[in-house]
């Protein structure tokens, strides 16, 4: 299945890669690579930084579990993306990159919701005891011959 959408994809690349390289010329399209590569290279770095402001904005119940996972997927996605040489993975890691500015921004502007897995502050006041009693007399027990 891989190998199905993996030859068309190659053949797409280069077609488009080789049409980009006889319209801006050798030296922009090298330029083009490792411009993109650098900054798919530093937005992975800082992947840690941005998965760790979506587990906050998570916690706060900015977003949902749904939108963290596609958030922090289509970043992480965008950014390998942007390492692989090629005009449309280039493409398709900007997309993946606006997908999660997207989710970034529907975030924002939506409600805080309180979030489930939180105490409320009612619950800091209850005291959970059990009692054992540790003397009991000789007396009250009673001996079968």
């Amino acid at each position: 299945m891989f190998i199905i959408i993996l030859i068309p994809y190659l053949f797409l690349e280069t077609y488009i890669s080789l049409h980009m390289l006889e319209s801006i010329g050798a030296f922009w399209a090298t330029i083009w690579t490792f411009a993109t590569m650098i900054l798919g290279s530093a937005l992975l770095k800082n992947s840690p930084y941005t998965i760790f402001g979506n587990m906050n904005a998570l916690q706060r119940g900015k977003l949902d579990i749904r939108k963290f996972q596609d958030a922090t997927t289509s970043y992480l996605l965008g950014a390998l993306l942007l390492i692989v040489p090629g005009v449309l993975s280039d493409f398709m890691g900007v997309a993946a990159l606006f997908y999660t500015v997207y989710l970034q921004f529907v975030a924002k502007i939506t409600p805080e919701k309180p979030n489930q897995y939180t105490t409320t502050k009612g619950d800091e006041d209850v005291i959970d005891v059990e009692i054992i009693d540790e003397h009991i007399d000789r007396n009250d027990r009673i001996e079968r011959r």
